[in-house]
């Protein structure tokens, strides 16, 4: 019997927004009107505020909202693994015009995307890292230095980014593979990068926040 996630809403856009996002992370769900009995396939059950009161299950996630959507699908899966927490994160960065995105939590994606600003690539890991417990849970971001641009998006994540999260300047040979030009492939291609970017072991960057710190100490 495979574990699934419910959604229990009758609130159309909030229903489509969900399913949405688990159809993309290929999570499997059911779907079930508030008040119908869940069953014993179902880990977890997303639903609103108003409708909660209807949900007999100890286990169940309130959206609050499409902006927090990736923090509860990313909460859902937690759940599904029988997880409290992520014991490693690792973000994968391919500076570029177009910055290929990935995050991957105890090696499974997360997120994926293509960010056209530093202040996107921010946003993101501060998105994912939002519910993060630092104590047990090691983020670690690594930036591919195959563009000069990428010390800028470098400095920018350390001046931004808690000091927990770790830093890393990795190697991007070989990363970027000659494929078909066209938007689509662009767009695959920059994410593919970052792929290969997370898996591969970079060089620490020292924080200079943390350096500074330290140094004030003396």
């Amino acid at each position: 019997m495979k574990e699934k996630v419910a959604v229990a809403t009758v609130e159309g856009k909030t229903y489509f927004l969900i399913l949405n996002q688990l159809r993309e992370r290929n999570i499997p769900f059911v779907s079930l009107v508030p008040g119908d009995t869940v069953s014993a396939e179902v880990k977890v059950v997303i639903t609103t505020e108003k409708e909660k009161h209807l949900i007999k299950h100890e286990k169940i996630l309130i959206f609050s909202g499409e902006n927090d959507l990736d923090i509860l699908i990313n909460d859902a899966e937690k759940m599904l693994q029988g997880k409290k927490d992520y014991e490693k994160v690792v973000v994968g960065i391919d500076p570029g015009a177009s910055i290929g995105f990935v995050a991957i939590a105890d090696g499974k994606v997360i997120e994926e995307s293509n960010c056209f600003s530093t202040k996107n690539v921010i946003d993101n890991i501060n998105k994912i890292v939002k519910k993060v417990n630092f104590s047990v849970t090691s983020v670690v971001v690594k930036i591919g230095n195959g563009v000069p641009v990428y010390k800028d998006l470098l400095e920018a994540l350390d001046d931004s980014l808690p000091q927990e999260i770790k830093l890393q300047e990795v190697n991007e040979a070989g990363t970027n593979r000659p494929i078909k030009e066209n938007k689509r492939s662009r767009r695959v291609r920059h994410i593919s990068s970052a792929k290969k970017i997370a898996a591969r072991t970079g060089t620490i960057f020292s924080r200079r926040r943390t350096t500074i710190a330290a140094n004030t100490r003396i």
